[in-house]
């Protein structure tokens, strides 16, 4: 998933670049919009009078929807955008990319296969904290050599293996969650909730359904979410965990909106936390975004896992495709 940050890119650039790569063949109506953008001089006026991280095109489309506004045409969703452009703006203002993906749960936890302690959870961009609950989904993995599942849930999350991954025979012992966030989301709050929904691409309909799933799951118990910043503090957010546990502090699609000064800080932050107790870092990002982790750029929309900084697989940014690179 691309670093809307820009990197030089205009707003049109940015916005045909979306359509591209991250929704051809995933999301038709969405890629339909983005083209009509780019090619919107109005729109796209209307776009650059804002700050250029709130200029995202998934932030604009998930704001339309949060408005009730139309997603199916380009002509009415070009009106609603321009007729409603000051709620348009304010809600691109106050809401955020969050997109919590409880499926990326199935493509982090083999990576932590053998773990062998009770594990520690701490999400770095945690959201709404759906990715704290390892232990409560059902995991359906599929191999060449047939399904491999564990767990029983309502929230099922399916990913397709390639290669050895070593794939879990039981699910973890989680003993403390707790997440991180500038901007937390309530997942009892019906609008914060809301706005995860809006974040769902249309044509998605398994991933909503297990949305609705992970926050039913979640509001039976929710986790902690400390609000914070990612440097300055995770060391005390970190000191909480139990210290019989093995503390995984983990991210998905959470660096590539930082510049790369504080990326190389929160690296910094990471391994000083490991210097001083047992703790696993898994990092689950776009190539390069971590250091050391620039491979996996011949497949369109990959993300590259790490475990303490070292790549150990490729993986479809919503979770449903892993590809092992490792014994």
């Amino acid at each position: 998933m691309a670093d809307w940050r820009g990197h030089g890119l205009t707003t049109p650039e940015v916005y045909r670049r979306m359509a591209a790569e991250e929704l051809r063949g995933l999301s038709p109506s969405y890629e339909a919009l983005c083209l009509g953008v780019s090619a919107d001089a109005a729109v796209i006026a209307r776009l650059d009078s804002l700050p250029g991280p709130k200029r995202q095109p998934n932030l604009l489309l998930a704001a339309v929807r949060f408005l009730d506004g139309p997603i199916a045409d380009f002509a009415a969703f070009r009106s609603f955008v321009i007729d409603r452009w000051e709620d348009v703006a304010m809600t691109m203002l106050e809401r955020r990319t969050q997109t919590n993906e409880a499926g990326r749960c199935a493509v982090l936890l083999p990576a932590l296969a053998a773990a062998g302690r009770p594990l520690a959870l701490l999400e770095v961009g945690a959201a709404a904290g759906l990715c704290l609950f390892w232990d409560r989904y059902e995991y359906r993995y599929s191999t060449t050599a047939g399904e491999h599942r564990l767990g029983a849930s309502t929230a099922v999350l399916p990913c397709a293996v390639t290669g050895p991954a070593p794939l879990p025979g039981e699910l973890p012992r989680v003993i403390w969650r707790a997440g991180l966030d500038l901007h937390p989301l309530d997942v009892c709050d019906d609008a914060d909730v809301r706005w995860l929904e809006c974040l769902v691409w249309p044509e998605h309909a398994e991933r909503f359904a297990r949305l609705r799933a992970a926050v039913d799951i979640a509001r039976a118990d929710p986790p902690h979410i400390a609000t914070g910043d990612l440097l300055t503090d995770l060391p005390a957010v970190a000191a909480q965990a139990p210290a019989e546990a093995t503390l995984v502090v983990f991210h998905s699609a959470v660096l590539a909106y930082l510049d790369a000064e504080v990326r190389a800080a929160f690296v910094r932050t990471v391994r000083d936390l490991a210097a001083a107790r047992a703790l696993v870092w898994l990092s689950n990002e776009a190539p390069a975004v971590v250091p050391g982790t620039d491979v996996g750029r011949d497949g369109p929309s990959r993300f590259v896992l790490a475990r303490d900084g070292v790549p150990v697989a490729l993986t479809q940014p919503h979770g449903s495709a892993l590809t092992w690179l490792r014994p």
